[in-house]
């Protein structure tokens, strides 16, 4: 996935999920991790870092 595709998916799974997104993102990391499908959890890991930076940073 491009950059440019990573930041869009990831601006509308925050306009659906709201700040629950970054935990779902991270979720759904993990499980392709413990599958051992690594392009798919790197995928989601940038999505999570998307949406990190969207929530900005005095979020925790």
């Amino acid at each position: 996935m491009r950059e440019a595709e990573i930041h869009d998916y990831a601006r509308q799974l925050w306009e659906a999920r709201g700040a629950k997104a970054v935990a779902e993102a991270a979720q759904k990391a993990c499980r392709f991790e413990q599958k051992g499908e690594d392009g798919q959890a790197k995928t989601w890991r940038q999505i999570e870092a998307a949406l990190k930076l969207m929530r900005g940073p005095n979020a925790s």
